[in-house]
């Protein structure tokens, strides 16, 4: 009799966990008046955030020091609702995350992956489960300035999208030996942990995290659009070490940081991790709307290795007085010493040198054993809310990968996209767009088969695509 009882509660606490959850559901389509804005230091966040994937202009390595984390999904409410809520909340302990799939019709047709090298819809003409994603998270209160106070997150994500987030010796085996179209990558394992009483603010992150600067990130919410930059595309993803983080004031903020490379786990050992080095500075001005954020973001013998990028970044935000226009830049350069030259004319010992999953480069002189491959790439993004469900994108940017070692073609590109985000609610996100590329110096686009290595077939490639995220 004991027994049934226990059952028969336990279906009753189900079904009054998923009551509550539907209840969220229809409470967050149904929408509510907008409440007081949460406390804060510093200046007022610049844009709002829906329908833009940022309220703060955002950086990597640490929480925005100063702003509330406002992090708060059906799920999560479900649970706060029931039995132990309060237990829950005051744990801060949150578990949330997202469904993510797109459909997308290109010129490009050959083969599979005739799209690439656009990122992350390079399948073409196809519907792709793109990432699906759980996240375990605590923030630090770091509004506060009197005691200290920690952190944590654990993401993983499952999907397409794994192929660029995998770090070697992250259960990378997947894609570096296997080439799974679909696989599972720990993206990020960290922990953070705040000190008020450094200067205005001082927070350590310990273990993997995303590279500290750029516009765009992994994780699909984080973005304005669906499909990727070029320049996004094929820089550092992430980083696995140490990160100090420290806001001066309201106007300045300094990092510095140690790492075991650009998506490579320590334990791997040279030549691929490496001591590597990353400072930043970032400044604040006009109460918050301009922002000016210069990183040196991986330093080390520069050596070639596993996705051993030396590389330098400029990012400015600025919102355009009290409208609703705001734009985004960021500028990149990078390179790498000892790059294999993998050109038809390269002596033939040069191969031999190649490592799994690291190109090689079209070295300027054929007959080059190796030589340092660089590129440089710069994105502009220009945003308009129209309303708190609705935005529009206008991205345009230049990429000179100049040795062919990023991209696996020599040549320059431009790309073009219009598109537009639509909320309903605050758990479903629709992002349709247009986009058109072009390659200068030589066809990129349209391989007959790119794992086999064969060179695209066309210069130029119009993509209409469009995602759609659901949120628990």
């Amino acid at each position: 009799m004991g027994s049934s009882d226990s059952s028969s509660q336990q279906k009753e606490a189900y079904g009054r966990f998923f009551h509550r959850l539907s209840k969220a559901y229809r409470d967050d389509w149904k929408g509510t008046a907008p409440g007081a804005d949460p406390v804060r230091r510093g200046y007022p966040a610049p844009v709002d955030g829906p329908p833009f994937p940022i309220s703060d202009w955002p950086y990597g390595g640490s929480p925005v020091i100063g702003a509330p984390w406002t992090q708060s999904s059906p799920f999560m409410e479900a649970i706060w609702r029931g039995p132990h809520g309060e237990a829950w909340k005051k744990s801060g302990v949150q578990i949330y995350g997202w469904f993510n799939a797109g459909c997308n019709v290109s010129t490009s047709h050959k083969s599979r992956y005739a799209n690439f090298p656009e990122a992350y819809t390079e399948v073409a003409d196809a519907c792709i489960p793109d990432q699906q994603v759980l996240h375990i998270e605590r923030q630090p209160d770091t509004v506060q300035t009197e005691h200290f106070d920690w952190g944590f997150r654990v993401t993983n994500l499952y999907g397409l999208d794994y192929r660029f987030t995998t770090a070697k010796g992250y259960f990378s085996d997947q894609l570096l030996k296997k080439n799974r179209e679909y696989g599972y990558a720990p993206v990020m394992a960290y922990v953070d942990l705040y000190f008020p009483q450094f200067a205005d603010g001082m927070n350590v992150r310990i273990g993997r995290y995303s590279s500290l600067p750029d516009i765009e990130a992994q994780l699909a919410p984080n973005n304005y659009t669906y499909s990727h930059s070029i320049l996004y595309t094929f820089d550092a993803s992430t980083q696995t070490g140490i990160n100090v983080t420290t806001r001066l004031n309201d106007h300045w903020m300094i990092q510095l940081g140690l790492s075991a490379g650009n998506d490579v786990a320590p334990w791997v050992g040279e030549p691929d991790a490496q001591p590597t080095f990353n400072g930043c500075v970032r400044f604040t001005g006009q109460e918050g709307r301009d922002n000016h954020y210069a990183c040196l973001n991986s330093l080390n013998s520069g050596k070639y290795a596993y996705n051993n990028l030396q590389s330098v970044y400029y990012t400015w935000y600025r919102k355009f007085g009290d409208s609703r226009w705001h734009t985004a830049t960021e500028w990149w350069y990078m390179w790498e010493k000892n790059v294999p030259n993998i050109a038809p004319s390269a002596p033939p010992g040069a191969a031999a040198l190649l490592i799994t999953g690291a190109n090689g480069a079209f070295c300027d002189h054929p007959a080059a054993l190796t030589c340092t491959a660089t590129e440089t790439a710069v994105v502009n993004y220009v945003e308009r809310q129209f309303s708190k469900h609705n935005y529009m994108t206008i991205r345009n940017e230049y990429v000179d990968d100049m040795a062919g070692q990023r991209t696996g073609t020599k040549t320059k590109y431009s790309e073009h996209l219009l598109g537009w985000g639509h909320w309903i609610g605050t758990t479903i996100l629709l992002r349709p767009e247009i986009r058109f590329e072009h390659s200068y110096n030589r066809p990129a686009y349209d391989s007959p088969c790119l794992p086999c290595g064969l060179p695209g077939t066309k210069k130029s490639q119009l993509t209409v695509a469009s995602d759609a995220m659901f949120f628990f």
